[in-house]
């Protein structure tokens, strides 16, 4: 006997369960299906993001700049102690904590709100039928499905993963020691976050990105700013250098790469293969289900989502668009809410992003240099940390954060940060655009003090010309 049900939700990661949730919420009959594994076989909420990578890796990153802070700066800030030591062991169990914590919370958000969770995985049939296969195999008949399977490292043909040696993001979360000499293939967000880990923890860590441009995604003023701010800590970062090949050893890995100079080699106990992510779509779906994928692999969707199939959607790092989580999120409120009849989108515009890094990195909109390409005036405005008290006292001065606003309306079109606690303070710059907000609105707001956020109304001022607390030229009324 068929199970039957108003929608089916392949994928509990963070569009799948979020779609799950908001969809029980508006009174349908939602079942969620799912196969992630804990560390010891058991059934996991959550997908990639909550079990390994967004929430373990922020874990690790925050106890990291906690030991980094201590060792480095406690004296200067009168903190004295006898002996700070590493415990590894300790660190990875407060980790797994914190990400078993979490799921429990999911299952219990689903028990909550009556979502039926399937351990299993799930292959969506023709007539909208998906078959659970697993422990709890079983055929589900969907009025609705939502795909949201996630996204699986890139294997590089280069360096293939071995699972000890050369390893993916998800491996070098795991690592039960630190290396003496990491390698990692990719400086962008994921090589940055991991290869700030395992510095600050004592390795030497050499970067190898193939692009001759930093962080070529976020605005070149904040990738030069970062960059400086990387070599200080010393992460190794060398651009232009595409990976040949490499061949596992018996203490290491030899990675042959090429730069403009030539040929080089490197030695490294360990090699992480961060070069991006693919969309998870094999085994997804039957051979008689035609749905359609574009050129790289993705579901091809319109703007709410819909697949070519009927009543069947695909959301997060399925679909289009940045892979972030939130991105997800806010696409699998969106489809739960129009199966339910509601007339809501997503505002793709406004989507921000950060690199949890130190400093962290975050931006929402256009960059500089993509306004000059497409021929938009704006003005900009820049207010450094360095000007900001509240970053003074926390001893994290470096960076700044940066207004673009369209020079004849005034409209905020982008807000570019690098600095302390940036995460957070990209938020409400993401809030101010999603309104349409000018910069006008922005300095006409009132902003505690002493606070990091501050930092964002004088960049507004700046882009007036007149910020209080930064030396600028005067300019005529």
């Amino acid at each position: 006997m068929t199970d039957r049900y108003d929608l089916v939700v392949i994928g509990a990661g963070p569009a799948g369960y979020t779609a799950a949730i908001r969809a029980a919420q508006l009174g349908l009959k939602v079942a969620c299906v799912d196969d992630w594994r804990g560390p010891a076989g058991e059934p996991a909420l959550g997908g990639t993001c909550l079990n390994a990578g967004c929430i373990p890796s922020k874990a690790l990153l925050e106890t990291s700049e906690l030991f980094v802070q201590a060792r480095d700066h406690g004296p200067a800030y009168g903190l004295r102690f006898k002996e700070l030591s590493l415990d590894l062991a300790a660190m990875q169990a407060h980790k797994n904590k914190v990400v078993s914590d979490l799921t429990r919370g999911i299952a219990t958000l689903f028990k909550a709100h009556g979502v039926t969770w399937i351990p299993g995985r799930g292959k969506l049939l023709p007539k909208n039928l998906v078959e659970v296969s697993g422990k709890s195999a079983q055929q589900l008949e969907a009025e609705h499905v939502i795909l949201a399977s996630g996204s699986t490292p890139v294997n590089l043909k280069s360096a293939p993963f071995d699972g000890q040696r050369i390893v993916d993001s998800q491996a070098a979360l795991e690592f039960q020691e630190v290396p003496r000499r990491l390698g990692i293939i990719g400086a962008g967000v994921i090589g940055l976050e991991l290869g700030s880990v395992w510095r600050r923890l004592g390795a030497e860590v050499v970067l190898l990105e193939a692009q001759e441009t930093f962080l070529s995604m976020a605005d070149e003023q904040v990738a030069r700013e970062a960059l400086k701010q990387f070599t200080a800590q010393r992460l190794d970062i060398r651009l232009g250098s595409r990976v040949l090949g490499s061949k596992i050893e018996k203490d290491g890995v030899t990675v042959r790469y090429q730069d403009k100079s030539g040929e080089h080699q490197e030695s490294v106990d360990r090699l992480i293969v961060a070069v991006g992510r693919r969309p998870n779509t094999d085994g997804l779906v039957s051979d008689g289900t035609r749905l359609l994928l574009d050129e790289w692999g993705f579901v091809h969707v319109d703007e709410h989502c819909r697949t070519n199939l009927p009543n069947v959607h695909a959301v997060g790092d399925l679909v289009r668009g940045p892979m972030l989580a939130h991105k997800g999120m806010e696409e699998g409120v969106m489809v739960a809410e129009r199966i339910a009849g509601r007339a809501t989108a997503v505002n793709y515009d406004v989507v921000p992003s950060v690199i949890y890094t130190q400093p962290e990195i975050a931006w929402v909109g256009k960059t500089e240099q993509a306004l000059k390409a497409a021929g938009t005036a704006c003005r900009a405005g820049v207010f450094p940390f360095a000007a900001n008290g509240r970053a003074k006292a926390m001893g994290e001065a470096a960076g700044f954060i940066k207004i673009l606003a369209d020079a004849g309306t005034d409209r905020v079109l982008g807000v570019h940060l690098v600095g302390p606690n940036c995460s957070e303070l990209v938020a409400p710059a993401a809030l101010a655009m999603s309104f349409g907000a000018s910069n006008e609105d922005i300095m006409l707001t009132m902003f505690a003090h002493p606070t990091l956020s501050e930092a964002l109304h004088e960049a507004s001022l700046a882009v007036a010309g007149h910020a209080i607390h930064l030396a600028q030229p005067r300019r005529s009324k």
